[in-house]
């Protein structure tokens, strides 16, 4: 049976146009394509084939950056107190690793260390971008270095080169005043976006490094430089295959930062305290440069660069004696006797004649008995600042009030902090009627006659710090300007200029009276006689010892032999030189001494002092023309005289306000 079509055309003409119809359009579509194609091809390789070309060479190079050089930082001559140097470092690329976990188990048998580091390693590595490298371990000695490189073909993914890495040579001589460096935090880059700014893309490189606290916190823009990049082939798989050096831009260093600091003060500042916890700053009287700002114990600072162990670090933190802590800014102590010159200059800013003689018979009364170590009989201002009576400025305290004092207190540089480029300094506190009102005792905001006396003798709600305790001898040793301390002296070459001083709201020759009794502090009977002695023939120092009790002793000894470090008084001594023509301010607080400030703080005020005055050429061409030859070393006298203890100048009682703060924080 044969099968019929399905499709019957009445006639050949029929087909033939069904096929032709058909043709066309096929043809058609064919055509159309056709042109479509060709005007594709057109569009890529002729109109957009320059965009195409860019994006290709985007796939096959990438720009990687490079951390720059960290600006340097110098002293007042040219010493470097901040650099950077070579360093080898051991680097993991994670997508050039086949196994994570094996490849850092064998890295840990040549590097042991990393071991104990493997978790934060692991979460750095994972966290890193794609085929960017971390780095492991940083420092390797040479023996290191060799042996990573010797096994390479077994670490795949692993890298080791040379890098630049910031040093501080002084180690500990700076720890407080330029800070560190350390890696870039989460918190470091949400404090960025917080402010609604975008994190530069350096930020997250693995190696870059951010200033942490000091200077190098403060001055971290300056310092940190622009970011260079290294132009690389990679492969499909983001491995680079080769450098083009010619895309290449070199990293642009940081800004040179020159201190006022002079090194060999600042290294003798720190070395006299030993074992003892406290602080020292110099001054120069006619600028404000500050020529040394220490604090001790301190702590060395290359440890937090490459990120520093928790065991070490906790114990850091544990110490009682508060090695992080800066006391020469954010330690506030009562100011004790060195606070003496500040109520007298009140007393004659308002006429109190300095000639006034006021009878000491060992004992104040005000409600109760306030002791003076000494019988001192009828003294003088002069007199009174020599022997730190303390039956003399209670009474003027008393006949002042409070507000007089802290009126006082302010214009000499208490209760304020300075714009030297530091942040993190406490004001301390300047206590007055107002403040008291706005802080009071059980809800009692009266401020009582029974807290002036101590006030009086730098006790009580009263605390300053290092710092302000130096800008205060400054500007009684200028005796005609409000001297404002200085740091930075250039940025870049820029140099920083200080403003102009205001004239101190006080006569010279009421400045002058202060001297007078200074400088009998350290003439033969003073309470800083024995260690304040130079040795530089006709160059002399004056000065006025303090000690401000740390707790209520009740009616026990105030003697430190035999107590716990904590429950020692603090010892402070400020002092200035020459005397002849004031040059230099030093103020040193040794915290828990234990002992008088004329033999706790003088000896090490002596020694700072000396250097500062040697290193002057004026004042050591004076002294060699003089045909006086210094000793090179004092030390044997220092440790000598440290064995014997001046007389205490505080009282024996309470003060009515609750004893000062050790350290701030």
């Amino acid at each position: 049976m044969s099968s019929e079509p399905h499709i019957f055309f009445s006639d050949v003409n029929e087909r033939q146009g069904s096929f032709l119809r058909r043709t066309m359009l096929l043809g058609g579509a064919t055509v159309i394509g056709g042109i479509a194609l060709v005007g594709r091809l057109a569009q890529l390789q002729i109109f957009q084939a320059e965009e195409y070309a860019t994006l290709a060479t985007k796939n096959q190079f990438n720009f990687r950056l490079v951390p720059p050089p960290r600006g340097l930082i110098k002293d007042r001559n040219g010493v470097v107190v901040a650099g950077n140097r070579p360093s080898f470092r051991v680097l993991v690329v994670r997508d050039e690793t086949k196994d994570l976990d094996q490849t850092l188990d064998l890295l840990g048998q040549l590097l042991p260390d990393t071991l104990e580091r493997r978790r934060t390693i692991i979460r750095e590595v994972n966290a890193a971008p794609r085929f960017s490298p971390v780095p492991v371990k940083s420092d390797l000695s040479w023996e290191e270095f060799s042996k990573v490189n010797l096994h390479a073909a077994e670490l795949p993914g692993v890298m080791a080169d040379m890098n630049e890495a910031r040093y501080y040579p002084f180690g500990g001589a700076y720890a407080h005043l330029v800070g560190y460096v350390a890696k870039v935090s989460d918190r470091d880059v949400k404090a960025i976006r917080d402010k609604g700014e975008e994190p530069p893309s350096i930020l997250f490189n693995p190696g870059f490094r951010i200033g942490r606290q000091g200077l190098e916190k403060a001055l971290d823009q300056d310092l940190r430089g622009v970011a260079g990049g290294n132009r690389v082939e990679v492969d499909a798989r983001g491995r680079v295959v080769a450098e083009d050096a010619a895309g290449s831009r070199p990293a642009v260093q940081g800004s040179e930062v020159v201190l006022t600091i002079d090194n060999d003060v600042q290294q003798r500042a720190l070395e006299v305290f030993g074992e003892e916890a406290g602080s020292c700053v110099v001054m120069d009287i006619r600028n404000g440069d500050i020529l040394a700002m220490v604090s001790s114990p301190s702590f060395d600072p290359n440890l937090f660069v490459s990120g520093v162990p928790s065991s070490v670090y906790r114990a850091l933190a544990d110490y009682e004696r508060r090695p992080l802590t800066d006391k020469a800014l954010s330690g506030t102590f009562a100011p004790g006797s060195t606070f003496k010159p500040i109520v007298g200059l009140a007393a004659m800013k308002r006429g109190v004649d300095p000639s006034r003689r006021i009878v000491c018979n060992g004992s104040f009364y005000l409600g109760r008995r306030f002791a003076c170590l000494g019988r001192h009989g009828a003294v003088d201002l002069r007199g009174a600042i020599k022997a730190s009576c303390n039956v003399y400025f209670m009474t003027l305290a008393t006949e002042m009030g409070p507000d007089a004092i802290a009126e006082t207190a302010r214009d000499m540089g208490f209760g304020q902090t300075y714009d030297i480029g530091i942040p993190g300094q406490r004001a301390g506190l300047v206590p007055d009627r107002e403040w008291r009102r706005k802080n009071p005792v059980r809800g009692d905001g009266k401020w009582y006659p029974g807290e002036t006396p101590s006030y009086g003798i730098g006790q009580g709600a009263l605390t300053v710090n290092a710092l302000q305790l130096a800008v205060y001898t400054s500007r009684i040793a200028n005796g005609a300007k409000a001297v404002t301390p200085r740091l930075v002296k250039s940025i870049g070459g820029v140099e920083q200029q200080g403003g102009a001083f205001a004239d101190l709201p006080f006569a010279p020759d009421l400045l002058k009276v202060l001297r007078d009794g200074m400088e009998a502090v350290t003439a033969a009977g003073g309470t800083g006689f024995r260690n304040s002695q130079l040795g530089l023939g006709a160059v002399r120092m004056a000065g006025k010892t303090g000690t401000a009790q740390a707790r209520n002793y009740g009616a026990g000894s105030r003697k430190g032999a035999g107590r716990p470090w904590s429950q020692k008084d603090h010892n402070l001594f400020i002092a200035y030189a020459p005397t002849d023509n004031p040059r230099y301010a030093v103020s040193v607080i040794v915290q828990h001494g234990g002992l008088g400030g004329g033999t706790a703080g003088a000896p090490r005020a002596r020694e700072v002092m000396k250097v500062a005055l040697l290193k002057d050429p004026e004042i050591r061409a004076r002294i060699e023309q003089a045909g006086f030859e210094a000793p090179e070393d004092a030390g044997a006298r220092e440790a000598e005289a440290r064995g014997a203890a001046d007389p205490i100048e505080a009282p024996t009682v309470e003060p009515v306000a609750p004893p000062p703060p050790e350290v701030a924080g």
